[in-house]
């Protein structure tokens, strides 16, 4: 498998001679660096091997949200209710101090609700950082990657900050672990979403937000040639053909904790790691609970296996956990707790 900077060069090279090949040259080599942080060297302040992460324990989360817990989309309340206790049960015998955010949505049964499992500081007007998934469904599927999967590595990202609570409370920021309702359409890009109703509550209080991670489908991963595809021909070159990695997206403004995060989960050794950072019209920059943050002028990342992308039971019956490759989703979160450290320091 050719690396982008081997890409890159073979492209330059055939590039004909004339007035446009500078230019043309210039805008490649642009484009590569500022979209895939090509230099991000792995953190050597990361314990390697790093925390272990137990698969089992992540399966049982997924088939818990998956089978017991279906379906669980916004028109199936009392299953949704159910998911929401199931969360707010798991983070708090981590060691989490949880509230809950309720708000209604005009024309729908509710309320919904928001769960917030937090670490660290107590101070309601301390700087957060902020790690959410979202728990609702696309309409009656399993929807095993999408969301089981975030929601079950942010569990396991409480029970991580819950063994070293007393660290944590050294640190000069607060960590917000928040499961979302109401993600998926007909909800998706509108006012309604729960991910707005937390990002807009933190800047209504004036509270700063040093980053937010949203975590979007971490459980599917494929080692056949060709199985990753992308949303644009033109970053096509600068990404591995196999699913067999984590990306982080985001936009422009986030490059500089994209290096933070990318450097941090790299530093784990754990799963490789590659990042994408681009306009806000690039197709897919914006697909999660990530961009209720941007709207509300935080930086903020998805961590993501990139969905239908390489994810073909993506918003079928096919989503099922039978589907996860849950010994690689073990080692997302351990990137992710490390990155999660690496912000807080």
């Amino acid at each position: 498998m050719l690396r982008a900077h081997d890409l890159l060069g073979r492209g330059l090279r055939r590039i004909p001679h004339g007035s446009v090949a500078i230019p043309f040259a210039v805008g490649l080599i642009w484009l590569w660096y500022t979209t895939t942080q090509p230099f991000v060297r792995a953190a050597d302040n990361v314990a390697t091997p790093p925390i272990p992460v137990e698969p089992s324990r992540l399966e049982a989360d997924v088939r818990a949200l998956s089978e017991r817990y279906f379906p669980r989309d916004s028109t199936s309340l009392e299953n949704l209710e159910a998911a929401a206790s199931f969360i707010e049960t798991t983070a708090s015998k981590a060691g989490a101090r949880i509230t809950s955010q309720s708000f209604d949505v005009p024309g729908a049964k509710g309320p919904f609700r928001n769960v917030v499992a937090s670490f660290g500081r107590a101070d309601e007007a301390a700087e957060r950082i902020v790690v959410g998934a979202h728990y609702d469904a696309c309409g009656a599927h399993p929807a095993a990657d999408d969301n089981a999967s975030g929601v079950a590595g942010l569990l396991e990202l409480a029970r991580l900050l819950g063994a070293s609570r007393t660290a944590l409370d050294a640190l000069p920021v607060r960590i917000d672990l928040v499961a979302y309702s109401t993600e998926e359409p007909p909800y998706f890009a509108t006012p309604h979403m729960g991910s707005v109703h937390h990002a807009q509550s933190l800047a209504n209080k004036g509270v700063r937000v040093r980053a937010m991670l949203a975590l979007e489908m971490i459980g599917y991963f494929s080692d056949a040639e060709d199985s990753q595809h992308y949303p644009s021909i033109a970053v096509r070159p600068f990404y591995p053909s196999r699913g067999n990695f984590i990306a982080l997206v985001g936009r422009d403004d986030d490059a500089a904790i994209a290096r933070t995060v990318k450097s941090a989960m790299l530093g784990t050794r754990a799963i490789p790691t590659y990042s994408m950072t681009g306009p806000f019209v690039l197709p897919g920059v914006d697909w999660s609970d990530h961009r209720s943050y941007w709207s509300a002028g935080y930086p903020a990342l998805m961590v993501t296996d990139t969905a239908f992308l390489r994810n073909q039971a993506y918003h079928t019956d096919g989503d099922r956990p039978e589907t996860l490759d849950y010994a690689r989703m073990a080692a997302v979160v351990q990137g992710v707790h490390a990155a999660v450290l690496a912000l807080a320091r």
